[in-house]
């Protein structure tokens, strides 16, 4: 169980933090924060940041939701998707009676929680591909990672950062992956219908002019 003074957040910081004592309510809490469409350029803020600007995407919910975790006595650890002509995702893990589940932060619908009854990782990581396209509604995750447990992390890296965490966003890269499907199934892929489309480009937050897809 991670401490206040460990993690280097004031007690206001870690208050909020406490209150998020399951990853329901986590979940709850990144759902609620406006999306970061990196208007002013990309990012990766911190927990702190996040906390403070009350927005995120993807690796930054993910980051926020680790770090609660940790404070409730869970390992802090993310899971990277990897999506070719597309954007990577990350998500943050728990376990519940030895399966598998995912807190995750996205402004569109399809990409989101994931409920613990996936008995390995590559079922989690299975359970996005269908959903997981690009515009042209081409099916595009390929790849999962190990998962990367931020306990061996330097808090001031990813919680009271002032700046940007892209060491994290570099190690999830760096982390071995696997293959979901090979060359041959991934050219079977059946792209999505119109209806699946239209499904997938509902967004919760409406996007302003020149800001990032994620």
């Amino acid at each position: 169980m991670a401490r206040r003074e460990h993690l280097g957040l004031t007690r206001a910081e870690f208050a909020v933090l406490r209150r998020l004592d399951t990853p329901y309510k986590i979940q709850e809490f990144v759902s609620a924060l406006r999306s970061n469409f990196e208007v002013g350029g990309q990012t990766c803020l911190s927990v702190r940041e996040v906390l403070r600007q009350r927005r995120a995407h993807c690796i930054e919910g993910a980051m926020f939701a680790a770090c609660a975790l940790w404070v409730h006595g869970e390992p802090p650890l993310l899971l990277d998707l990897q999506a070719d002509r597309d954007y990577d995702h990350v998500v943050a893990l728990f376990r519940r009676n030895g399966c598998w589940g995912a807190i995750s932060k996205t402004n569109p619908p399809v990409l989101r929680w994931r409920d613990p009854v996936y008995r390995s990782l590559r079922e989690l990581a299975m359970s996005y591909l269908h959903e997981y396209a690009n515009k042209r509604g081409q099916k595009t995750l390929r790849r999962y990672s190990r998962p990367l447990d931020l306990r061996r992390v330097d808090p001031e890296l990813w919680i009271t950062n002032g700046k940007n965490c892209w060491d994290i966003a570099e190690a999830l890269d760096d982390l071995r992956h696997y293959a979901l499907v090979t060359a041959r199934q991934a050219k079977q892929l059946r792209r999505r219908d119109a209806i699946e489309r239209r499904i997938g480009s509902v967004l919760e937050h409406r996007r302003p002019r020149g800001s990032s897809d994620r």
